[in-house]
């Protein structure tokens, strides 16, 4: 599998993550907390070593998963989580509610202190290796924030530092303060707004990208069936990018990349991935899992390599399928 290292912080990975927002249930439709922890295994099993969670994806309960899926294997896990999401108080912007709790963002001093010592005792460690600012904080500043974190650095609660949903100007704030070693951002093909905004500043100062929905909330793991739907408090049902005539466009995308998929013996997903993995993309993919196979279907596309002329293939099918994506 191919590994890189995050930044200046010397934490090394593979260039595929595990990403646990589904397991919290928020969002995705509930959650299978046995399915989940299999899915953690199985990936550490595959050689996947990033686990990547936060306090928000179900008020803590996908930590806790995390935490018990990690018992006895910690040593073979890069964990990142997250802080700034906050239910314990009321300072900062109101974001959202979650389970009639209501969540703030805030990135104060001590409220970063509070968290971090809520996600350790969840996560089932005495260190977390990528503590990442989940969102930004209007009402505070990157200053004090940042402070807080290089305090909790040289503590060695935390190893390194990240930063997510960030604006350029945003993370050149960071930076004039300390050394960022990761941003986390929403990336895919059909998802790349960064490569012209967050990628030129992180290439600049050696800071590390992971990217997130990777598969675009699952949207490019393969054909979806036209008359699947989803339900309960799953966000995508309704979101516009899953209608059926978008569907329909993916359908005529994926038949075009049949040939270059089974040229590589691989999946639609793992090829989707590692797009996102090449030279010019992320440092490493997130994708979440719901269990142990998808988690080690994932883990798969680490080791898959693509050259000049298959990327060429791919941008090519998405310019004609893809470019009126709703």
């Amino acid at each position: 599998m191919n590994t890189i290292t995050l930044g200046t912080s010397g934490i090394r990975c593979q260039t595929v993550g595990l990403g646990t927002w589904a397991m919290g249930g928020w969002m995705w439709g509930g959650n299978d907390d046995a399915a989940a922890i299999d899915a953690i295994r199985a990936s550490l099993d595959a050689g996947v070593q990033l686990i990547d969670t936060a306090p928000a994806y179900g008020l803590g309960h996908a930590e806790d998963l995390v935490g018990r899926a990690l018992e006895g294997r910690r040593q073979q896990a890069v964990v990142a989580t997250k802080c700034g999401l906050v239910w314990h108080t009321r300072q900062g912007r109101h974001f959202f509610d979650e389970d009639g709790q209501a969540v703030h963002r805030h990135l104060g001093r001590a409220s970063i202190f509070h968290e971090v010592e809520q996600s350790l005792a969840r996560l089932r460690t005495d260190y977390i290796d990528l503590y990442i600012t989940h969102w930004q904080d209007d009402t505070t500043p990157v200053a004090e924030t940042m402070d807080a974190l290089l305090d909790l650095k040289r503590q060695g609660k935390i190893r390194g530092i990240g930063v997510s949903n960030v604006e350029a100007a945003t993370l050149a704030e960071y930076l004039r303060h300390g050394p960022v070693d990761a941003i986390q951002e929403r990336y895919s093909l059909i998802d790349r707004d960064i490569e012209s905004t967050l990628m030129p500043l992180c290439r600049e100062h050696s800071v590390g990208i992971l990217g997130y929905s990777s598969l675009a909330l699952g949207l490019l793991a393969g054909p979806i069936d036209p008359a699947r739907q989803f339900g309960g408090d799953d966000q995508r049902a309704g979101n516009p990018r899953f209608s059926t005539a978008n569907r329909t466009r993916l359908h005529a995308f994926f038949q075009d990349l049949e040939p270059l998929r089974q040229q590589l013996d691989c999946t639609l997903a793992q090829l989707m991935i590692a797009w996102t993995t090449r030279p010019d993309g992320v440092t490493t993919a997130l994708c979440g899992a719901r269990d142990a196979r998808q988690a080690t279907q994932n883990a798969r596309a680490a080791a898959l390599r693509l050259d000049s002329p298959h990327i060429a293939t791919i941008d090519a099918a998405a310019q004609r399928h893809l470019q009126a994506l709703d």
